[in-house]
């Protein structure tokens, strides 16, 4: 068997299957990848500031049989715009800069759009900017060329057009963080790279984490990534050098780090956290789900706070849920890997659904003089009528659901205070029958 790092802690959280160890249980979901001759992932959990659980599964590379740790360098991908969205939210809180001025500020050397592009656009992907990736791709780029910083900025700097009006809509773009990392070196003086490096990762003790800048530099023990192939796996080539939307190399043990620094303010205290956690809005009023490199979302009826990566072979998800003091942070180097939802099975270990029984009940509707029942069973959400089982009901928001009947499409449950005032039933086409909550 091959040797693995581990630090666990054994105490079992209340969510955990009776008689069974979280090492038991996180095995299991890792059982297809814990194997001598496959690719395979990085796992790390925290409870409040500490390490819970780190673990490696798999090999971090093929050709010289050598298995994943906790320690093991990955390339995160796009976890990677999280950092460079706090060194904006630092310099903006220190008054190094304004989110609201344009760009061009900045950089004269983007085209001047009217109305202009602010940094605060680039930061919450609503800036109008063609992403780098399809623009390389236009360009003639292979994703296995060299790509440098100079080649993304001169193709963004000859941008005469944007998909849309800066604010009006959301389109994730690499662009705008590749330009927000050249706005850091710009008014620091040193390179992204470096600039991390002293003002985030050492202050953190994140020892093993850098942005690589330079094409072929040597990264110790880092994994290759792999795509799957009819014989076996392809060691996937990463020849992309630039930085600020990408390039982060890390371990899962330094973004556990990082998790505790951006739940704290560590690094500019409060008032930096604080604007890195908060959510862009539209011009037409509608706040984003998406924040400074952050996403916020639900899971269970709780809070979560996170990103994905993936990039030519490793795939990366690292997150908070507050409401449980949970971090989790899964990484991954095989193309089909899929990290977001081997960390929401992580969060179902911890996080039950403990917020179905509020909305068992009875419900009324007088447009269709019908009454019907909202019950739990076997932790799932039930819709009755008088004549048996109507629907299985599965959350997808706060208070959303959707259904398996298909003269039911979603549910949704509406708040008043405290106490559930009733839902709203859907399908394609009849919309929103109201149904009041007689039972409260």
């Amino acid at each position: 068997m091959l040797r693995k790092i581990l630090i666990l802690c054994f105490l079992t959280s209340g969510q955990l299957a009776l008689g069974q160890s979280l090492e038991t249980q996180v095995d299991s979901l890792f059982s297809s990848i814990d194997k001598p001759d496959v690719p395979g992932a990085a796992v790390m959990i925290m409870r409040g500031d500490s390490v819970h659980f780190a673990k490696g599964y798999g090999i971090a590379n093929l050709e010289y049989n050598i298995p994943i740790t906790p320690e093991t360098v990955f390339l995160v991908a796009s976890v990677s715009k999280q950092f460079t969205a706090y060194g904006i939210a630092l310099l903006a809180t220190h008054g190094e800069l304004s989110l609201d001025v344009p760009v061009t500020d900045y950089i004269p050397e983007l085209h001047a759009f009217t109305p202009p592009i602010t940094v605060q656009h680039l930061v919450h992907h609503t800036s109008g900017l063609r992403d780098e990736f399809g623009l390389l791709s236009l360009a003639g780029y292979r994703m296995d060329d060299v790509i440098t910083k100079d080649d993304i900025l001169r193709l963004i700097y000859r941008q005469r057009a944007l998909n849309f009006d800066p604010g009006t809509e959301y389109l994730y773009s690499n662009s705008g963080y590749t330009l927000m990392a050249e706005i850091i070196e710009r008014l620091s003086g040193q390179s992204f790279s470096d600039w991390t490096r002293d003002s985030l990762f050492l202050p953190l003790g994140m020892t093993k984490s850098h942005f690589r800048s330079e094409q072929g530099k040597v990264i110790p023990n880092v994994a290759a990534g792999y795509i799957t192939v009819p014989d076996g796996y392809k060691a996937q080539r990463v020849n992309y050098s630039s930085v600020g939307a990408s390039g982060l190399y890390t371990t899962a043990l330094d973004l556990g780090k990082w998790l505790t620094a951006l739940k704290h303010g560590t690094i500019g205290g409060e008032k930096t956290r604080d604007l890195a956690h908060t959510r862009g809005v539209l011009t037409n009023g509608d706040t984003l789900a998406y924040a400074f490199g952050l996403t916020h979302g639900q899971f269970r009826g709780t809070r979560s706070i996170g990103h994905s990566g993936s990039h030519r072979g490793f795939r990366a998800w690292a997150g908070r849920f507050p409401e449980y003091d949970l971090g989790i942070v899964v990484l991954g180097n095989l193309e089909e890997f899929n990290p977001s939802d081997m960390a929401m099975n992580i969060a179902a270990l911890f996080i039950d659904d403990k917020h179905l029984n509020a909305y068992e009940g009875t419900y009324y509707s007088e447009e269709l003089g019908s009454t019907l029942y909202v019950t739990v069973e076997a932790d799932t959400l039930r819709l009755h009528s008088r004549r048996g089982r109507l629907a299985t009901l599965s959350r997808t928001g706060l208070n959303s659901f959707d259904s398996d009947a298909w003269y039911l499409s979603t549910l949704e449950f509406k708040q008043e205070g405290d106490s559930l005032a009733g839902f709203s039933a859907s399908s394609g086409r009849t919309q929103e029958v109201w149904f009041k909550k007689i039972n409260q």
